[in-house]
């Protein structure tokens, strides 16, 4: 996913590129990190503003950062998301840190008795989502995700009768970030995934440029295509067809304060949408 964030600015270009490093400028926390919506420090959008920072390929205060990364130690109370989001940010640091491993105990007290990973502690199935944060975490911190097999299992349990994936096994029909997270982590863990996935989500792009987040959903959004895109290309399915009504879409969500829009009803603006917009840009320059 980095290596295709690092080729937004050739999209971008270079007056579009300078007013997003401005915007997460901004965002930098006085108590260290980079804030959320609500102009709270936060793990989870430090992450999306370090890699944002990184795609850019700009300098890094790494100093200041570390010092911060240092507050949270092991990742003790921390939930689930911001313990891999601990990872994440000490990785884009390009640091492992002596924590190391009971920062992956941590990660690994969550998971499910499916074989799977969980975002909430105690489940017995696990989800898309928490499948692929655990493995984002593991690879972050340079160790290989125990018993990959048993994860890959319990990714079985979570497939649809429309031939993708769900985030939870209850819900019977598939969605694009939970079929997108899915493909990710199997490609990671070198799975066979069947072509028809990539016709599923080809279906899921809206008229008017970008995706939906499933059937039936009316308007598209930026998570929704910077995750289809990113899974197509993963699956080497070809979407040129698609290529001009997504740069439309994406640059109907860009604003010149160096950010963009989640969707045409959405008007925070915040790091992660920063780095999804990268994302996107990135797999469209291509």
């Amino acid at each position: 996913m980095m290596q295709v964030a690092r080729l937004a600015p050739k999209l971008l270009g270079v007056e579009a590129s300078q007013l997003v490093s401005t915007f997460l400028n901004s965002q930098r926390h006085p108590a260290g990190g980079f804030a959320d919506r609500s102009g709270k420090s936060d793990l989870y959008y430090t992450v999306f503003a370090l890699d944002s920072l990184i795609a850019l390929q700009l300098d890094l205060d790494r100093p200041e950062l570390r010092g911060y990364l240092a507050t949270f130690s092991n990742g003790n109370g921390l939930d689930f998301v911001h313990r891999c989001c601990l990872a994440r940010a000490w990785a884009a640091l390009g640091e492992r840190p002596e924590q190391t491993l009971a920062i992956l105990e941590g990660v690994e007290s969550f998971r499910t008795s499916d074989g799977g990973y969980h975002a909430l502690p105690n489940q017995p199935f696990g989800s898309t989502y928490g499948a692929f944060l655990a493995v984002g975490a593991y690879q972050d911190l340079g160790r290989m995700v125990p018993e990959p097999l048993r994860l890959v299992q319990s990714l079985k349990f979570l497939e649809t009768r429309d031939g993708a994936w769900a985030n939870e096994r209850s819900v019977p029909l598939g969605s694009t970030n939970a079929t997108a997270a899915a493909v990710t982590v199997l490609r990671q863990l070198n799975q066979p995934i069947n072509p028809a996935v990539g016709e599923w989500l080809l279906r899921r792009a809206h008229v008017q440029g970008g995706f939906c987040a499933a059937a039936g959903v009316p308007l598209p959004d930026l998570l929704s295509t910077a995750t289809a895109l990113h899974a197509l290309a993963g699956l080497q399915t070809d979407f040129e067809a698609l290529r001009e009504p997504c740069l439309d879409f994406v640059d109907s969500l860009w604003t010149n304060a160096g950010s963009f829009h989640g969707h045409w009803q959405e008007d925070t603006l915040d790091s992660e949408y920063t780095f999804y917009g990268l994302l996107a840009s990135g797999h469209l320059s291509v």
